[in-house]
């Protein structure tokens, strides 16, 4: 029997365990991702290396214009730097699978030892941002969506696109200006983290960054959300809920959430790997010691070591929430586990 291709390109067919067995279930289709995560990132380690080759020389970066041809030469042999592009690249890819990063050229220290203390202080904003924006973007769009095409609906949709639209920036200034300058006054302007205290000590500091991550993934998410929910609600199953005389909030906790939220699931993922990267702009913009001000130090400074192992976490942020997301997807939709 030929099979016809479903949501998310699963296949259809009448014997659900037959479909299990052909495609392997769920650790088949992890497997499969995870082995074109592995890919993905190969081909990115080939583009970070090429990019990075484009900040100039090292050396000359931390000697500066008068230095000497022979202390030149002297530093990139100490560097590691006076071999061909392609064995650097093989000795920097073989120190990744190793799990070594490499030194940073300006301060001669591990680079894990180095971002460890930045990556703690960026993770505690992402999850700040998550927790607050996820279930606030189901909520908005899931609200929006039992009230569609209603007044209600009308201007919430136009605000998120109004948020949607401004940069990161943007809402950072107008944050400042509304609580930190001349309107409020009432939290710091910059988010400062002391040398060895962690961002949770004080507490005051993460709120404005905070708000700007989730002001700028809220909108994408909950539109995203506004679309399935009405998708589902309009389904025949939950007609056919409704019919059989079962309260509206059992339909819609029972029913219909279970089955809208997936596909919300990629655009969630979406949103939290923008976060990894997009983190950056607002670090900056707020003076917060997280992995942006590392990222844009070692650029300003040829710090090559450090530039690829950002780019490289980051990368890999992108390939495990979109794995994550997509596992999720079909664990909480029904449809998809039965069809799997």
């Amino acid at each position: 029997m030929a099979m016809v291709s479903g949501p998310y390109g699963l296949p259809e067919d009448g014997d659900h365990s037959m479909t299990w067995f052909r495609h392997g279930g769920i650790p088949a289709f992890v497997l499969r991702r995870l082995l074109l995560g592995v890919l993905v990132l190969a081909l990115v380690s080939v583009v970070v290396f090429i990019a990075t080759q484009a900040l100039g020389d090292p050396a000359q970066a931390l000697l500066g214009r008068d230095a000497t041809p022979e202390r030149l030469a002297a530093l990139r042999q100490e560097l590691n730097l006076d071999v061909s592009p392609f064995e650097q690249y093989l000795n920097w890819l073989g120190g990744l699978m190793q799990g070594s990063l490499g030194d940073s050229l300006t301060t001669q220290r591990p680079v894990a030892d180095l971002l460890s203390g930045r990556l703690v202080n960026s993770g505690v904003l992402v999850l700040c941002a998550a927790v607050v924006s996820i279930p606030l973007s189901i909520a908005l769009g899931s609200w929006a969506a039992l009230r569609r095409e209603k007044s209600v609906d009308t201007v919430s949709s136009n605000l998120m696109l109004v948020f949607a639209s401004l940069p990161d920036f943007v809402v950072a200034v107008l944050l400042v200006i509304f609580f930190s300058t001349t309107v409020l006054h009432v939290l710091p302007a910059i988010s400062p983290v002391p040398p060895g205290q962690l961002p949770w000590n004080n507490p005051a500091i993460l709120i404005l960054p905070t708000v700007t991550l989730v002001m700028t993934v809220v909108p994408y998410i909950a539109r995203n959300m506004r679309g399935s929910m009405i998708e589902v609600l309009e389904s025949d199953f939950v007609e056919m809920a409704r019919l059989k005389g079962l309260p509206e909030r059992v339909v819609l906790i029972r029913h219909a959430l279970p089955n809208a939220i997936g596909p919300a699931f990629q655009s969630i993922a979406l949103s939290l790997a923008y976060l990894a990267g997009g983190i950056v702009v607002v670090e900056y913009a707020f003076n917060y010691p997280g992995i942006g001000s590392a990222l844009k130090d070692a650029v300003a400074n040829h710090d090559v070591p450090v530039v690829q192992a950002l780019a490289m976490l980051i990368a890999a942020v992108y390939v495990v929430v979109n794995l994550l997301a997509d596992i999720a997807t079909i664990l909480v939709t029904p449809r998809l586990r039965t069809r799997l």
